[in-house]
């Protein structure tokens, strides 16, 4: 099973300070073709990511301005992180368990990337969907 931190190995994730616009992070993320901005605060630490979801349900859905609108106010806070040493299966349960497609990585407070359900093989895919089947059956 691979470990994380082969995952990210090249990978530059897209971080934004909290104070930047949500039409500055739609942007940055089009041009990079990410799924998701990594939000710092002022002592840039991790304080929240920000989805398309979130685009959508917190800005557009709800008629707000996204030039306007803060990263801060849209984002998802204080996201559940994973340790880069951890592996794909364990990304794979928490994705499936809190209802979300990505996950960012940290270590000692510093931000190392972030994994996205695309970013995992058909055989841990499908070694999560056996054990899903498998504790489905148990109950």
């Amino acid at each position: 099973m691979r470990k994380l931190r082969d995952i990210i190995l090249e990978q530059h994730p897209l971080i934004m300070n909290e104070t930047a616009s949500v039409d500055a992070a739609c942007q940055q993320m089009r041009d990079s073709q990410a799924g998701s901005v990594l939000v710092t605060g002022e002592s840039g630490r991790l304080v929240g990511i920000f989805t398309g979801r979130d685009a959508v349900c917190r800005v557009l859905a709800e008629g707000r301005d996204a030039a306007r609108t803060r990263l801060g106010e849209a984002m998802t806070p204080n996201p559940a992180t994973l340790s880069p040493e951890q592996t794909a299966i364990d990304a794979l349960r928490l994705m499936w368990d809190g209802g979300f497609r990505h996950v960012p990585l940290v270590a000692n407070g510093r931000i190392l990337g972030v994994v996205s359900r695309g970013d995992f093989k058909g055989l841990e895919q499908a070694r999560h969907d056996d054990e899903r089947d498998l504790w489905e059956h148990m109950r």
